[in-house]
């Protein structure tokens, strides 16, 4: 009774807290793919095209890769591209700023029909590596974002063409502008590019050993979980058929569904993803930066040559997880008594979140608004960011949470214990599913941070979530 006494006094205190709301930039991309290499560029290509009204697209260039050293294939982005101008005024019926196709066709580029560093160089300059450098220059604060689907010699040659040609404070500037995920190393001008430039925000995980990188993880069967949504039968069915021309466009599996996503997931607004900070950990996976072990770093099956790093890189990062299972009665949900410990973890955790929003935002291509789902807005009762005593309560609240369809909404809070510096798990002292929650800080002898994640899921079809993040200060006595 005392204990339900106190959460009413936290959860009363909470009502008249106002809620506080960020406004978020869209996140500038160009795109780099060896695409007809493998069908997952495709793939991948229709998913982004979903995503082109919350991530500002800069440029789709294609490029040659280990895979594929002799030929580049821009043709096939077109034809992608015309398909989601087919589709793209009913999509502006779910949400604005969907881009018309003719100024996407626009940023359609092509490298050097030439592997790695030998397409990097003195008269190597490209219709591609010339755009990368016309983007960089624009009066455009917010970083620009290379995803890098195969090879990466087209950026490689903007940066030998930019340290040729500008004075180091330039070099320099435009430098800083830079954020790399790339899809591992699929030409030797990763490695190059990561020598020459130390300075340049990096992900990768090092190497061609695709079976040990984060980012495979959108695609490998985890077992011990359900596997369903990257079964060949879920994408025939959510993707691929009945969706109208852009699902027509998605070709089947070949050698793995969409190992190029990860590389723009983290760029989605969903509440979670904060791609300035890979630590914390998001749709594309969590990511630490520190100088890996090269001894342990294995050879996979391409020629790409393999060499120790001489930088700091964010790369591979280990999480700890528990699915959380559903309930028939009772509790809706509860703690799996399996856990899970990799660093692809970091990635597949929400990959049941992301398979469902691609879901919905498929529907959006043939459907009506009141015929589809569209995702819950959460919200907070408090400030993203709480500073707490040692050892004392505290409540998180997600008052004011809506949902556009008017769905009836589920709410999961938990502890993330390797986004912050307190790495042991902090248990939620009431029923993790209600909207108002109650914890008790850790006693601590320094500041500690401590992240929670709230995830609202509505009952639509498919389920869709997005999240809040709230950062904990734990300060000593």
């Amino acid at each position: 009774m005392k204990f339900k006494t106190i959460l009413i006094f936290f959860f009363a205190a909470l009502l008249v807290q106002p809620v506080f709301t960020q406004t978020i930039s869209k996140h500038r991309v160009i795109i780099l793919t060896d695409i007809e290499a493998d069908p997952d560029d495709s793939e991948s290509m229709v998913r982004l095209l979903l995503y082109s009204n919350v991530i500002d697209i800069k440029g789709l260039i294609a490029t040659t890769s280990c895979w594929q050293k002799n030929r580049v294939a821009p043709e096939s982005i077109v034809k992608i591209v015309e398909a989601y101008g087919k589709v793209q005024q009913n999509l502006l019926k779910h949400e604005s700023g969907f881009p018309d196709y003719e100024s996407l066709l626009k940023k359609i580029k092509h490298g050097l029909a030439q592997y790695g560093m030998n397409g990097v160089g003195e008269g190597k300059d490209s219709e591609g590596s010339n755009w990368i450098i016309k983007i960089l220059e624009e009066k455009d604060n917010r970083p620009l974002w290379i995803s890098v689907w195969g090879g990466v010699n087209t950026l490689a040659q903007a940066l030998y063409t930019i340290r040729k040609t500008k004075p180091e404070s330039e070099v320099n500037k435009l430098i800083a502008k830079l954020r790399v995920y790339t899809i591992s190393d699929q030409d030797d001008s990763g490695m190059w590019i990561r020598k020459n430039f130390p300075g340049i925000f990096y992900i990768v995980s090092p190497g061609d050993d695709y079976g040990s990188a984060t980012w495979s993880a959108i695609n490998t069967f985890i077992n011990g979980i359900n596997n369903e949504t990257i079964s060949n039968k879920w994408l025939a069915k959510n993707i691929q058929q009945g969706h109208g021309p852009l699902g027509a466009k998605y070709p089947d599996v070949a050698y793995g569904m969409e190992g190029d996503t990860p590389s723009f997931l983290c760029l989605i607004p969903n509440g979670l993803n904060d791609a300035e900070h890979p630590e914390k950990g998001g749709w594309g996976g969590r990511y630490e930066l520190y100088k890996p072990d090269f001894s342990t770093i294995k050879k996979g099956s391409s020629d790409v040559p393999l060499e120790p790093e001489t930088r700091e890189i964010w790369t591979n990062a280990v999480d700890s997880f528990k699915p959380y299972l559903f309930n028939d009665y009772g509790r809706r949900v509860r703690p799996d008594s399996a856990e899970f410990r990799d660093n692809k973890v970091s990635l597949w955790r929400w990959r049941n979140d992301f398979q469902n929003d691609f879901a919905s935002r498929m529907d959006w291509c043939t459907k009506s608004f009141k015929e589809v789902n569209h995702p819950p807005v959460p919200a907070l009762g408090h400030p993203e960011e709480i500073n707490v005593k040692s050892g004392e309560g505290f409540s998180l609240s997600a008052i004011g949470t809506t949902d556009p369809d008017g769905d009836n909404l589920s709410y999961l809070w938990f502890n993330y214990p390797e986004a912050g510096s307190y790495k042991k798990f902090i248990k939620i002292d009431s029923a993790e599913n209600l909207y108002a929650v109650y914890v008790k800080a850790p006693v601590v002898d320094k500041k500690e941070t401590a992240h929670f994640i709230l995830k609202v899921t509505d009952k639509g079809i498919p389920q869709l979530s997005r999240y809040k993040r709230v950062v904990v200060n734990i300060l000593p006595k």
